[in-house]
């Protein structure tokens, strides 16, 4: 009988043990391997040392600052973005979609069917020069609001408009989710309870779906701050991000060291940002709602 509790107790670890084997080789192992690299020194002709250069990381912070700042604000913006235009969307899906809502949540989803680079290309030829929506906007004669010349490309409004697009699916999902999963009886009793459609939304709907909005937003900026496809197609040097940084680092120029803890100092901020936002929005609002 003991035998037996003893592996029932031991059960739970043994299915845990292929995901923490996956992760240990293809997470952990290479993780360990950049922190390494990040504080060597040298160069591809001559070789690199593990000296300990921790002047990698000042380095970095101070030549690049601008691009980590970029990064931040252009992930920022399209997240807001992403929220702004998906809640609607999720919200409508929710509570009007009826038979037609695993159609509309297929409409979501429908561009990851194909390529990220494809999906950024399409929109460079959107925004391009000659393209409809600079025509639109000069027969508004509305080229002002744009960026110099009258374009949008090569500008920070085209690589926000193509993170905003290319990351709008992981803000929608988790959204719906939420708003789905909400007792539509609550709304009601809110309304009958002589709340008028938009208190009932603020003071029941948002509070309830804050979780989606939670999630959304985290799946969205985290890999949002590391992008680099779109401000290497949509924009121009100015507008580059970290990533781009670290990118020709790595690929181009083959500053391994310099690469990896640019690497780091990006992943350590979005840690940080991470758990100060779960702190404030996923766990004290949430509370406060609850109560």
């Amino acid at each position: 009988m003991n035998v037996f509790h003893r592996h029932q107790n031991a059960t739970p670890y043994l299915l845990l043990l292929p995901g923490v084997l996956f992760l240990s080789v293809f997470f952990v192992v290479p993780l360990g391997f950049l922190a390494y690299q990040s504080l060597e020194s040298g160069n591809i002709d001559f070789g690199y040392a593990f000296t300990w250069q921790w002047s990698n990381y000042w380095d970095a912070i101070h030549n690049y600052r601008d691009e980590f700042i970029r990064s931040i604000e252009y992930a920022g913006i399209a997240t807001v973005l992403a929220l702004v235009f998906s809640y609607p969307v999720a919200y409508w899906i929710a509570f009007r979609g009826g038979r037609w809502k695993n159609l509309l949540l297929l409409f979501i989803v429908a561009p990851f069917f194909v390529t990220y680079l494809i999906r950024t290309l399409a929109w460079e030829t959107i925004l391009s020069d000659n393209g409809f929506v600079v025509r639109t906007l000069g027969n508004l004669h509305l080229l002002g609001i744009l960026g110099q010349n009258g374009r949008i490309l090569s500008t920070g409004t085209a690589v926000v408009a193509g993170i905003t697009y290319n990351f709008l699916p992981f803000m929608a999902l988790p959204l719906y989710v939420s708003l789905e999963q909400i007792d539509a009886r609550l709304i009601e009793a809110a309304e009958d309870l002589y709340a008028s459609k938009w208190h009932a939304f603020w003071r029941v709907t948002f509070p309830l779906s804050l979780p989606g909005v939670v999630a959304g937003t985290l799946l969205t900026f985290i890999p949002a701050a590391g992008d680099f496809i779109n401000a290497q197609l949509l924009g121009g040097p100015q507008n580059h991000m970290i990533g781009n940084v670290i990118q020709s680092k790595f690929l181009e120029l083959t500053d391994y060291p310099a690469a990896a803890a640019m690497s780091f100092i990006l992943m350590a901020g979005i840690l940080v940002f991470v758990f100060l936002y779960a702190r404030l929005v996923g766990t004290e609002q949430l509370t406060g709602t609850a109560g």
